[in-house]
């Protein structure tokens, strides 16, 4: 055990008691983020305009405040960029975490004292859990490295604005720096390729022992170090490299090509962030889901996914849910997003403690045919048949073809980036498509009433997703590819890379 290690291993125990205490009575939990929020909500201006006054239990709050996006709260945002304070959460934000979106264009996301501990400490507190739970903590004693978005910051109305990721840098406490890779200048690159190559230049001679990252780039980083060594594994080149954090994508449909490229499995610590808020994160090696961050100043509600689009749907809260249920996540925390929707579903795996695990994003889905089939259900169908074929996937998404040009019933069109790919491709698109069928009964019966054809699959090229990216401006950082898309336009641009 390293020096740094021995001095935080009581820290780290602390906070998995305290992650214990708290976990096993989330709903006390939630109930207490509720009223502090109301408490402080109703000194805004958003609080005066939905009659906080008369809110005394989510029943009344569910009255007062509408479920809405980023477009539903934009006028309070424009009012803050003008200058005003207490407008959504007291006094003024300390930055504002900009994210492209679809119909708002840019949009910015207001982080505040009071939710800053939500991104940064829940992130430090998954680290320290997992130490205090596995005995684990070498990786304090050497380099560690977050592969993110760049730190560098611009004023939108006397606020710091940047990506979340780069914002989370100037976070960073004075004791971490020093492990912390890579340099702040490389960090500041903004194309993504070249950034790697300067990552890969600083990093390949010193001891990581924690890799931080989103998969997909992840696996383009160990590429570049296998280049540059000529080493055959990661292993090889880091012999102390111990834990792999990762969020934003699944995992699986990664993990045996990133395995093969470490050498061996290693532990990993799974997390779901949000410029929005910290949602959840892995607290145990060995349980299924990630726990929801009951008690870090967000007070979850839970929409049925079936009532998403309904004027009146039910908003349910914590004590509310069940498992196996697919969810809308709406929050309302202390950065002043109220009734704000996520945009992301979940399924509950358990509720004492509650721990959950992400099914999807609501815009990205297939419902050409009233099927509508969730991100969930594709890479279940995909990894169980790539298990019995012997298959590894890189990437993939997925895209109805409701005109074959070819004629025929419509079907949905499976674009693949294989590692390993099947033997016969025929055999594995039926697998899929049986596997499919096990998962969503609107796709049994629009097979079963020959409405859709079977699914196909097409073959991409090497590093076709990659490409793809690049096209579209969002190689790297935080970017991810879509698993699904109700229209052909990710379809028609993909055509050039089968």
């Amino acid at each position: 055990m390293g020096f740094r290690s021995f001095i935080l291993k009581p820290f780290a125990n602390k906070i998995a008691r305290d992650i214990d205490r708290w976990a096993a009575n989330a709903v006390a939990a939630q109930e207490k983020v509720f009223h502090n929020l109301i408490q402080t909500g109703r000194r805004t201006a958003f609080g005066k305009d939905h009659g906080f006054d008369k809110v005394s239990g989510h029943e009344a709050f569910r009255e007062q405040v509408p479920v809405r996006d980023y477009e539903g709260l934009k006028p309070y945002i424009e009012r803050i960029k003008k200058g005003e304070s207490d407008v959504l959460w007291k006094g003024r934000p300390k930055y504002f975490a900009k994210t492209s979106g679809t119909t708002s264009g840019v949009k910015y996301i207001p982080l505040t004292r009071d939710s800053l501990p939500n991104h940064f400490g829940t992130a430090r507190n998954a680290l320290f859990n997992y130490y205090a739970r596995t005995g684990n903590g070498s990786f304090l004693d050497g380099k560690m490295i977050f592969l993110s978005g760049s730190p560098e910051l611009e004023e939108v109305g006397g606020i710091p604005t940047g990506r979340l990721s780069g914002i989370v840098n100037h976070q960073v406490p004075s004791w971490l720096r020093t492990n912390q890779m890579p340099s702040y200048k490389t960090n500041c690159i903004d194309e993504w390729e070249e950034k790697v190559e300067a990552i890969v230049g600083e990093t390949f001679r010193e001891d990581m022992r924690l890799i931080s990252g989103i998969p997909p780039w992840v696996q383009m980083y160990y590429e570049r170090l296998l280049d540059r060594s000529g080493r055959k594994t990661i292993k090889e080149i880091f012999p102390n490299y111990s834990v792999f954090v990762y969020g934003g994508v699944n995992f699986e449909p990664y993990r045996d090509k990133l395995e093969e490229l470490v050498g061996q499995r290693i532990d990993s610590v799974e997390t779901y962030p949000a410029s929005e808020g910290f949602i959840a994160f892995q607290d145990r090696q060995d349980e299924a889901g990630l726990l929801l961050n009951a008690d870090s100043g967000i007070f979850f509600e839970f929409i049925p996914l079936e009532e998403i689009h309904n004027d009146n749907p039910t908003r349910l809260w914590l004590k509310d849910v069940e498992p196996g249920v697919n969810y809308a996540v709406v929050i309302n925390n202390n950065a002043g997003l109220w009734g704000y929707d996520l945009g992301d579903t979940v399924e509950f795996v358990s509720l004492d403690p509650p721990r959950l695990k992400v099914t999807g994003r609501i815009k990205h889905f297939i419902s050409a045919f009233g099927e509508h089939v969730i991100g969930k259900e594709v890479e279940e169908a995909l990894m169980a048949a790539a298990r019995r074929h012997g298959v590894s996937v890189v990437e993939f998404t997925v895209a109805p073809q409701v005109n074959p040009p070819e004629g025929g019933a419509p079907y949905h069109e499976w674009f693949v980036e294989f590692g390993q790919p099947p033997a016969d491709l025929a055999a594995f698109a039926a697998e899929v498509d049986s596997e499919m069928v096990k998962q969503n009964i609107y796709y049994e019966d629009l097979i079963s009433g020959n409405i859709l054809q079977p699914l196909r699959i097409r073959p991409m090229k090497q590093g076709a997703f990659r490409q793809y990216m690049k096209t579209q401006g969002k190689l790297g950082g935080q970017n991810k590819v879509p698993r699904l898309s109700n229209d052909r336009k990710i379809a028609e641009a993909l055509k050039g890379f089968a």
